[in-house]
């Protein structure tokens, strides 16, 4: 009897699925169904992506790069440029993106001393209530001010709550590389990010009018327990490069030099994100824009900045295809592999769902009779 119940419902499974199989629409047969590399399969090389019909673009010592028309999100070249780097203050570019929709910029906020004790570079707070999310915004994208960057989490609610934003925006982005685990993008175990993924940020952060704005200033009044004080972007290119509009630069003793930036000229803007650079990046950054420029409209994009996920949409990362090595971060680790997202099905509801809900609960029928059988059986014995 078990035998049998056994292949009957084994029968019935195999007929009730291949029910669902022929009802279902071709599109929905081949899922689940695993996309390419984010921004196009040319995107998953380690090495030089180069387009055809213009010149190289100019090297550089960084291990990873970008290089984007903002316009169109067509990506011109590219090295590495999924390959998992510590970001540095880039991050904060993520923390931006994430709390200015969130933060009323006139808010008054008193840091706490735990946050004015931050390492690294700082703006110099005091805990006393006498600066507004502007200010801290500021100081966070002008002067990469660590207080400022857990200042602005506190504000928000917290390190958890900021954080589980920060990695929420990443996904919407689908900035599938990048792992959250600072507002400051100081160096932590488990964070990353890469050059593909910082420009999808810049991207991002260009359309906020408020974003642009503080990246775009080059000097600033501070508020100070009495008075103020004057502060200056750190970002070099926007006093040297003409139409340079800014982002954020970073380093770390293991994420080395990192940068993300966008300049425009003639009604065009380039973006280029680098990271893991080994020595002054500057100059090479400033080359890089200017191949962007010439090359844009001239060369085959070697791929594509994706859009935003919309808002009703389900996308989950995956991690597809063997571990890469050999693209280490700082610290001795290696690359990771790219982050791709699997296409969703919506199995709750319609016909299909009808099918397998009914093919399971008669399943399930014949499961418990022949449990019921055995039972029985058992209490003979």
């Amino acid at each position: 009897m078990g035998t049998s119940l056994r292949a009957l419902g084994a029968a019935f499974t195999a007929t009730t699925l291949t029910g669902v199989a022929l009802c279902t629409p071709a599109a929905a047969r081949a899922l689940p169904h695993r996309a390419g590399t984010v921004g196009g399969d040319q995107l998953a090389g380690r090495g030089l992506i180069s387009p055809e019909g213009v010149k190289a673009p100019p090297k550089t010592t960084a291990s990873s790069y970008v290089i984007a028309d903002a316009e169109t999100g067509q990506v011109l070249a590219a090295k590495d440029p999924h390959g998992h780097y510590l970001p540095a203050s880039t991050l904060k570019t993520l923390t931006a993106v994430t709390l200015i929709p969130k933060l009323d910029k006139g808010k008054t906020v008193k840091p706490s001393q735990d946050a004015c004790n931050e390492e690294g570079s700082a703006v110099g707070l005091v805990p006393k209530p006498i600066y507004k999310v502007d200010d801290l915004m500021r100081a966070l994208l002008m002067v990469s001010g660590n207080d400022a960057a857990n200042a602005l989490a506190e504000a928000h609610g917290g390190m958890t709550a900021t954080l589980a934003d920060m990695n929420k925006e990443a996904r919407r982005l689908q900035a599938y590389d990048t792992v959250a685990k600072t507002p400051s993008g100081l160096d932590r175990p488990g964070q990353r990010s890469s050059a593909y993924d910082l420009a999808l940020i810049a991207r991002a952060g260009l359309a906020l009018p408020s974003f642009r704005k503080y990246v775009s200033t080059k000097t600033a009044k501070f508020p100070a327990p009495k008075g103020y004080y004057e502060i200056g972007n750190h970002n070099k290119l926007l006093w040297r490069y003409p139409g340079m509009i800014g982002v954020k630069n970073g380093w770390t003793s293991k994420a080395l030099g990192s940068f993300v930036g966008a300049a425009s000229r003639n009604g065009h803007t380039i973006i280029v994100s680098i990271m893991h650079d080994e020595g002054s990046f500057w100059e090479d950054v400033a080359k890089m824009l200017d191949w962007g420029f010439a090359a844009r409209g001239r060369a085959t994009p070697v791929g594509v900045l994706v859009d935003p996920v919309p808002e009703k949409a389900s996308v989950v990362p995956e991690l597809t295809g063997p571990a890469r090595s050999g693209s280490a971060l700082a610290g001795g680790a290696t690359a990771l592999p790219s982050r791709r997202p699997v296409a969703a099905v919506d199995s709750g509801s319609g016909p299909i769902a009808a099918m397998i809900a009914i093919g399971a609960g008669l399943l399930g029928g014949l499961v418990w009779l022949g449990y019921g059988i055995r039972r029985r059986r058992a209490g003979r014995t």
